[in-house]
């Protein structure tokens, strides 16, 4: 009976031994009497008994590991705490196992010492905008070395840029000026363009008002011309009827007794209106004096 349970647990054993089984995104590194004989890829792997055993057990996902703050010097002599996070890969089992002790370790110590090479390189001001030029210039100095460790950086990020407490201070009161500068430029670019506006439209009012005068006289030298018009069509209107009046039967006759009227209405007039009056020599001959106008309207025809 106890020979077939020392049997059972033997053959327990060497199967133990024997079969491995590797989980996905993982890789095991074989070694046989101490010397590397394989990687292990995931699956039912079978290995050696009691000579082949497992060395290293990599993860080949992708893993973000902490930088822990520390202590930088910017360009302008500034002190501020700065941590961040690092994400890595194991790309090459084989190098991560012999390439180099602790990746994780060298990985962190490497990305603190060019961040504060890297910090050093600008101004304070600068490391608040600039931080994706930052992260890029780590991954690169970072991934140059890790590349003989087997191991990818794939990015870096900065968590937090810390400046002293002093520093704070000055950059809030910094900030608030510059609010107030842009308040007041703000306040000035309104004005202006108030101004503008007012003169703009005083000058579009300007320029309606002289254009409303200008129809205006337009308008006024227009109704003139036509009045003008309208008058002297109908003064030739009734000329044309006084000719034609003229020449009809007994025109002539009537025309005599106008003149006749005339002549004693403004005669009579003469004597009311002044002392002194000259009068012609044959004013008793009335009939002689519409003969001569007669013989001026009769030649006035002819011509």
């Amino acid at each position: 009976m106890i020979a077939a349970v020392a049997i059972i647990v033997l053959i327990v054993l060497v199967a133990y031994s024997i079969i491995k089984v590797v989980p996905q995104q993982k890789a095991f590194i074989i070694e046989r009497l101490g010397k590397y004989q394989s990687t292990l890829q995931p699956g039912i792997n079978f290995v050696a008994p009691f000579i082949d055993r497992v060395a290293y057990k990599h993860s080949l996902k992708e893993q973000a590991y902490d930088i822990h703050e520390q202590v930088c010097i910017t360009k302008d002599n500034v002190q501020v705490q700065v941590d961040g996070v690092i994400f890595l890969q194991v790309i090459d089992p084989h190098k991560a196992s012999y390439g180099i002790n602790d990746y994780v370790f060298a990985v962190t110590q490497l990305a603190q010492t060019t961040m504060r090479s890297e910090i050093g390189k600008i101004d304070l001001d600068k490391t608040f905008v600039e931080r994706m030029a930052i992260n890029q210039a780590v991954v690169a100095a970072i991934d140059e070395a890790a590349i003989g460790w087997g191991v990818k950086v794939l990015r870096y990020e900065i968590r937090n840029i810390s400046p002293p407490q002093t520093v704070l201070m000055a950059m809030e009161k910094q900030m608030q000026a510059e609010r107030e500068k842009r308040a007041v430029i703000l306040e000035s670019e309104g004005r202006q363009q108030s101004a503008i506006n007012i003169a703009e439209g005083e000058k579009q009012r300007v320029v309606l008002n002289s254009e409303a005068a200008k129809m205006e006289q337009i308008n006024n030298a227009e109704g003139e011309a036509a009045a003008i018009l309208s008058v002297a069509d109908a003064t030739a209107e009734s000329i044309r009827k006084v000719a034609e009046a003229i020449q009809s039967q007994g025109g002539m006759e009537a025309v005599q007794l106008q003149v006749a009227e005339q002549y004693i209405e403004q005669f009579g007039k003469l004597a009311k209106e002044g002392n002194t009056m000259i009068l012609p020599s044959n004013l008793t001959d009335v009939g002689s004096v519409i003969a001569s106008a007669m013989t001026v309207i009769k030649q006035t025809e002819k011509k």
